[in-house]
């Protein structure tokens, strides 16, 4: 088959990579986002130039000229991994084959752009990825073939999305050309009564809130690690929380409790969380217990929620 890879970041970049290794088809072109003045070069974009394919940047599809060079591939599938360019049917139905979409959960639960956050944060036990015919809609449409895996409790979005979801989607791109090249690719059609949409998850949502439950503060503290990153402050100052564990224990919920070379256990409702790492406003990553100690931290006081 002829391919189209639309793409961007280190998932579009591999999912090239993946397709060019197995060599079974043929990509005739790669679509990226405009470049970004000040930005480094995408890496799907480094990488197609490199292997010396087409690379086009539209900013939208709006204009026929877009849409003509779209066409000029001849292509019979578009591969779109992670992309954030709305891409209209026009654009998408002009491959023979149509256009195929990957998204990081089990659609229709947690259409939108934080898939991988919200699970977590809502203290999902499974998660996964689809690969979907896309709509006009919000991660719309039905699915082609979706794969699930477990949310262990402690796991973060690192550890779900870098070292579970994303090594398997990147292979099962194969399996995704290996279904239209038998010319009976599956449609699962979504239960709309399951859908669910969640905003993007930014710095508003990722503020530490001590006095709630202590599963509840976890599963926040996770399921914003990396990024946006949870934070709180202390005298005023922002600190972000990233590493951090449950441990037991009782007493009034948002008082630090204790101080060691493991961190700052802090208590909340129902156990208390031992913070490990930390970043001040400003500042780099550290030991919650180097903190502790260049700040004077000692147990009894709080921090703001």
């Amino acid at each position: 088959m002829r391919l189209i890879v639309m793409g961007q970041q280190a998932f579009g970049k591999d999912v090239l990579a993946k397709l060019l290794e197995a060599g079974t088809d043929e990509v005739v072109a790669v679509y990226c986002e405009p470049d970004k003045d000040g930005k480094p070069v995408d890496p799907i974009k480094e990488f197609a130039v490199e292997k010396g394919l087409p690379v086009h940047q539209p900013a939208n599809f709006d204009d026929q000229a877009a849409l003509d060079t779209l066409a000029s591939h001849n292509a019979d599938l578009m591969i779109m991994a992670f992309v954030n360019v709305f891409v209209p049917e026009a654009a998408r139905d002009t491959p023979s084959h149509g256009s195929i979409c990957f998204h990081p959960s089990l659609l229709p639960l947690h259409r939108g752009p934080s898939a991988v956050n919200w699970p977590i944060i809502m203290g999902a036990t499974k998660s996964g990825y689809s690969w979907f015919y896309p709509s006009d809609g919000l991660d719309e449409g039905d699915s082609l073939l979706q794969w699930e895996c477990p949310i262990d409790p402690d796991d973060t979005v690192i550890q779900l999305y870098f070292n579970k979801i994303y090594p398997h989607a990147v292979d099962s791109v194969l399996t995704v050309c290996d279904l239209f090249r038998s010319g009976k690719p599956p449609r699962i059609v979504p239960d709309e009564s399951q859908a669910t949409y969640e905003r993007r998850c930014n710095k508003n949502h990722a503020r530490v809130n001590w006095h709630a439950p202590v599963r509840q503060v976890y599963n926040l503290i996770r399921g914003t690690n990396p990024a946006p990153g949870a934070w709180t402050t202390f005298n005023g100052a922002e600190l972000g929380i990233f590493d951090s564990a449950l441990v037991p224990g009782d007493g009034i919920s948002g008082r630090v409790r204790e101080i060691s070379e493991d961190g700052i256990s802090i208590q909340c409702v129902g156990g208390r969380i031992l913070v490990k790492r930390v970043r001040p406003a400003g500042g780099a990553k550290q030991p919650a217990s180097e903190w502790a100690a260049s700040v004077g931290l000692k147990p009894g006081d709080t921090f703001g929620t």
